[in-house]
């Protein structure tokens, strides 16, 4: 079954998907990979991002700001 839609914001600015303007995600967590540390089989250890997903055309939106909060959305 899919994940239930989220929607997101940055303080008082709420996230829209840059394509569509639906204001529906799926989320998951991102890895930031760089060539040097999966040269050094360190990937792991590469800073990672929340990814949006927008629920009405799928365009993928990345943010590493700590700040993005997520909120239960009803599609």
């Amino acid at each position: 079954m899919a994940k239930k839609p989220v929607r997101a914001a940055v303080g008082d600015i709420r996230i829209t998907c840059q394509i569509c303007g639906s204001e529906h995600f799926r989320d998951r967590s991102v890895l930031l990979n760089s060539s040097g540390m999966e040269f050094m089989k360190l990937a792991w250890a590469n800073e990672s991002a929340t990814g949006l997903i927008c629920w009405q055309c799928g365009y993928v939106q990345l943010f590493a700001n700590q700040d993005l909060q997520l909120y239960r959305g009803d599609a």
